[in-house]
Parts: structure tokens; C-alpha cells; sequence
């Protein structure tokens, strides 16, 4: 099985002015993606607000940003929910709605053992007929750190694990994954902050937040250190790091669907709980959009 490599897109998930998903705001995202040279596409994950949208919702989501990708890249659909029943549902509505992986977090809330994270991967692996599973570790949402000895433990009994999506931005821990699981797995990176150290110390790509404002950018950190340019490659991350950080400054996704909206690619739209702060929140935000040439 050919392992996930290069930058794939965290996508956001368009929404109208009455809630629901905005299909031609998505589909033209997903098409600026595409042209960007993004290696993949990730929908319904965090990013996406997918704990706020319903079963049928995601599928529907997931199935434009199959059509729209028309099998170039890999579409890893997030079926992540804190029940293992609800999870298996996502998983069986992502593979009938075209999806060529799966991206699974570990419950939220719940804090399993390292025997109900198995058996939860083992479910949800049976529920999608066995289409390959990232494993999605991102404890500052699920209050569960899964390390590398956990990890390990989910591959060893769950063969559909191909992929680790490590959003720590730990990078001692990134580099005792890959001691640990070598190449058997691809390493991703679901932290921009730190993306060329995590690439440098082994990292096989990025599942990335950033990229949906500056995929171009974001793919050529990964893409110019594979070639061995360092300086290239620094330059791209750095100027992606300006960007980053106002990013982040809110709850993800506010802060890159209010850049987004500015562009003109959606509508400053959220499910509740979340919430577009006022104006003056995103000065920062516009200011470093302004000064990267994005608006």
C-alpha cells in the first residue's frame, strides 16, 4: 500500500447563511486546492466542524470533495466521534461515499485504555471494509495522549493503520514514532508551527490548517527540503509561520474561516458553539494577510 506523503488540506467546511454546508463555496475550495498542488484532501475533521454536522451532512460533504478530486489525490474523511457505534456509521457512509481513507482520533471525552483504543480501531476498521485508517492523535481536544507505545499497540492489532496524524508538535515524540515504527506507517505532521523540524527529523508530510489560505506555500516547505534546498524550503516555512500564528490566536477553525472570508472564498458562517469574534479580534489576522500580498 502506497503511504500518505507531502501536504494535504485540513479543509474548512463552507456553511450558508441558514447553516447549512454551501456546496459551491466547497467544491471551488476543494478545485484552488487542487491547483495549488495540495497532495490531499482531508474533509469533516476538525477543521471541518465536523462535530457539529450530522451523519448525512459529512457524507454529502464528502462525497462533493470526492467528485471534485475525481481520484487525483487521496481523500481521507474524518469519521472521528467520542462514540465507537457513531464512528462506525461515519466509517461505512465514507467508504459508500468514495473516500480512499479514513482519519479516526481518538474518542473525545471517553479516555479509553489502550485495550478500548484497540478494540474502537478495530470496529471502525471493519466498519469502512478495510479502507486504510490515519491515526489521528490530538490530545489539546480528546484530554487523551496516545504515545508511541500506544500507538504502536493500535498497528500491531490493527493492520488498516497506515497513518499517524501527530498533532503534539512534540517533536522528541515525532522522532520516537519513527524510531519506533520506522517506515511501516507514515508520519504526519497535524501542527504547523513546527513543520520543517518535523519534516527534517523524519516527517513524511502534514495534515495542515494553514494550507487552506496558502496551499502553494505550504506544499513548498515539504516539496523544496525532499530536493535538498534547505534555504527554499526555510523561506516557505517561515513566511507560512507569519500566518500561523494569528491562526491560531482563537479556537480553530474561527481564525481561518474569518481569513477565508476575507478572500471571498465563504461566509464568515459557524455552528454554535462556535462563534466569528468582533472585527477588531482579527486585526492581526488581516494585517499579516496584507503584508504576505493575500488580500
Amino acid at each position: 500500500m502506497t503511504l500518505l506523503k507531502g501536504t494535504l488540506t485540513a479543509l474548512i467546511t463552507p456553511f450558508d447563511a441558514e447553516g447549512a454546508p454551501d456546496e459551491a463555496a466547497f467544491r471551488a475550495h476543494v478545485q484552488r486546492q487542487l491547483a495549488a498542488g495540495i497532495e490531499g484532501l482531508v474533509p469533516c475533521g476538525t477543521t471541518g466542524e465536523a462535530a457539529t454536522m450530522s451523519p448525512a451532512e459529512q457524507q454529502q460533504v464528502i462525497g462533493w470533495c470526492v467528485e471534485e478530486v475525481a481520484g487525483q489525490r487521496p481523500v481521507v474523511a474524518g469519521v472521528g466521534s467520542s462514540s465507537t457505534a457513531e464512528s462506525a456509521v461515519l466509517a461505512k457512509n465514507a467508504a459508500a461515499a468514495g473516500a480512499s481513507h479514513l482519519l479516526l482520533v481518538t474518542p473525545p471525552y471517553n479516555k479509553p485504555t489502550p485495550a478500548g483504543l484497540i478494540a474502537h480501531f478495530q470496529a471502525v476498521a471493519r466498519a469502512g471494509g478495510g479502507l486504510p485508517i490515519v491515526f489521528y492523535n490530538v490530545p489539546g481536544r480528546t484530554a487523551l495522549d496516545a504515545d508511541e507505545e500506544t500507538v504502536a499497540a493500535v498497528c500491531a492489532q490493527v493492520p488498516e493503520v497506515v497513518a499517524i496524524k501527530e498533532a503534539t508538535g512534540d517533536l522528541e515524540r515525532a522522532c520516537r514514532i519513527k524510531e519506533r515504527l520506522g517506515d511501516t506507517i507514515s508520519l504526519l505532521s497535524g501542527d504547523d508551527f513546527s513543520l520543517l523540524p518535523f519534516y527534517a527529523a523524519g516527517g513524511d508530510g502534514a495534515i495542515s490548517v494553514v494550507s487552506n489560505v496558502m496551499p502553494a506555500e505550504t506544499v513548498a516547505v515539504y516539496r523544496r527540503l525532499q530536493a535538498g534546498d534547505l534555504l527554499g524550503a526555510r523561506e516557505a516555512f517561515y513566511r507560512t509561520r507569519s500566518l500561523t500564528k494569528p491562526l491560531f490566536r482563537q479556537t480553530n477553525p474561527i481564525p481561518v474561516k474569518m481569513a477565508l472570508a476575507a478572500l471571498g472564498a465563504c461566509e464568515p458562517h459557524f455552528r454554535l458553539p462556535l462563534v466569528a469574534g468582533d472585527a477588531a479580534e482579527y486585526g492581526a489576522l488581516y494585517a499579516a494577510m496584507r503584508q504576505l500580498g493575500l488580500s
